[in-house]
């Protein structure tokens, strides 16, 4: 089982897919803004082409006004900027301070962390105050952020020795989190650290670090132990810990079909989450990677990149169909009754289940984050993964040209075994719908392979 990797995309040749999808992206987020009623919570999928809500944490609202800014990077459109900025003012500062989630990497990093990029880049309006308010967002975001902290008893700093716990509870340790730590890197280098009692100075990149460092060792499975069901690259969504002693308990997962399989959106936050903070890493010096977590930066980026070749190998050769394109969980049962379809490109329209193309958007450009720190030798497969996967995504039937349709990207889903995702009439497993982080994400990859092409400053969260 291999997807069929095409080692002669270039970067160039997305021009007109990317021209396309932000032009329709200018459009469909202008809709949203004038017709959400934000009273309402934040739009999280559609249903029958319309954006609905779903409270649970509402983590969703920085992707809606983050996509008005990245189709603002991408057109040169000032008043969308003007009116993302001013929904970010208006509506994101809860989120910055709000304690009892995981999320503040999706949020805050995707609103606050876009506008201060835009303005180093000299894109956007240099008004002190927006910069300075984006910058003191960002550092409060990465201090509430290190507040929901576990500690493991690892004795081997290698081994990460805690967590930022989900929104589940102390005990809880998600995968999707490693692509929030994030906020903690930005806080970092922004000169800020958490205060803790009695004045005690909390470092925020020895946090981030270890949290990757943990979830590296208890989430992904390296394929070297006699678990039965040990796959190289494998991720299991969650981890327990026991809170009293901090000791290692199960797997267990919120959104995937079983502890032992893989959820592929699991999956793919780990891919680009890891590609993220090798890129953050390498930037750093030794000695404040050492004072910040106890263990060398060699062997900080190493376990690093032995996570991501793991699960990016594991999304290649276990888990996507032959266009790149993956099923919601790799083992959900009605995959069997699909025959060899790994050996064919995804089908959206089965009857047993569902694809996840958001998951197909975030692992994209994990695989080119990868594949660009590697470089062109040992980076160009993963590269090219990322960019078969992403022409994949720009053409039917996975682009929403519906002008009545506000997503962007098809046959997305949230959460399969709640039952949540909209199923159309006639089928028996949802489709045809779109979620705002896969949006975001498309938008989101679209841009940095525009960005690559060009020859421009290369998008970091840093």
């Amino acid at each position: 089982r291999l997807m069929k990797v095409d080692t002669n995309l270039q970067p160039a040749d997305f021009r007109r897919a990317t021209t396309k999808l932000f032009e329709l992206a200018a459009s469909k987020v202008q809709v949203l803004d004038r017709t959400w009623d934000v009273a309402r919570g934040a739009p999280v999928f559609t249903v029958q082409g319309r954006y609905t809500t779903r409270g649970w944490t509402e983590w969703t609202q920085g992707f809606q006004y983050g996509c008005m800014l990245l189709v603002f990077d991408a057109t040169d459109d000032t008043p969308l900027y003007e009116r993302a900025q001013q929904r970010t003012v208006q509506h994101m500062l809860a989120h910055v301070t709000h304690m009892g989630v995981h999320d503040h990497g999706f949020n805050n990093i995707s609103t606050y962390g876009n506008l201060r990029r835009l303005i180093e880049e000299g894109r956007g309006p240099q008004e002190k105050w927006v910069r300075r308010f984006c910058e003191t967002a960002l550092q409060c975001s990465g201090a509430v952020q290190a507040m929901r902290w576990s500690s493991t008893a690892d004795r081997d700093p290698e081994h990460g020795g805690g967590y930022v716990y989900s929104f589940n509870g102390p005990h809880s340790l998600f995968i999707d989190t490693i692509r929030t730590v994030r906020v903690l890197g930005a806080a970092y280098r922004l000169g800020h650290v958490l205060m803790g009692e009695n004045d005690v100075q909390i470092n925020l990149l020895g946090r981030s670090i270890k949290h990757t460092l943990t979830s590296a060792k208890y989430n992904i499975f390296d394929g070297s132990s006699s678990h039965t069901y040990d796959v190289r690259g494998r991720t299991s969504h969650e981890v327990i810990f026991n809170v009293n002693d901090g000791r290692f308990r199960c797997r267990s997962t919120q959104q995937g079909y079983s502890p032992f399989s893989t959820w592929t959106r699991g999956l793919a936050w780990a891919m680009l989450g890891f590609a993220e903070q090798l890129e953050f890493l390498r930037v750093l010096s030794g000695l404040e990677i050492r004072k910040a977590c106890g263990v060398s930066k060699s062997k900080v980026l190493g376990i690093c990149q032995a996570a991501a070749l793991a699960v990016c190998d594991h999304y290649i050769h276990d888990v996507s169909a032959q266009d790149g394109v993956v099923y919601w969980d790799d083992g959900a049962p009605g995959l069997a009754r699909l025959g060899q379809w790994a050996d064919r490109p995804a089908d959206p329209y089965n009857d047993h289940e569902p694809v996840d193309a958001s998951a197909s958007a975030i692992a994209a450009q994990g695989l080119i984050r990868l594949g660009t720190y590697l470089g062109p030798r040992k980076g160009c497969v993963y590269r090219q993964a990322g960019l078969t996967i992403a022409r994949t995504l720009l053409g039917p039937p996975y682009l929403s040209v519906r002008a009545r349709h506000q997503g962007l990207l098809l046959h997305t889903v949230y959460h399969r075994p709640n039952g949540w995702d909209y199923i159309p009439p006639g089928r028996k497993v949802p489709c045809g719908e779109s979620t705002m982080w896969g949006d975001y994400h498309l938008l989101e990859l679209a841009l940095l392979i525009r960005r690559i092409a060009d020859g421009g400053p290369y998008p970091k969260f840093f």
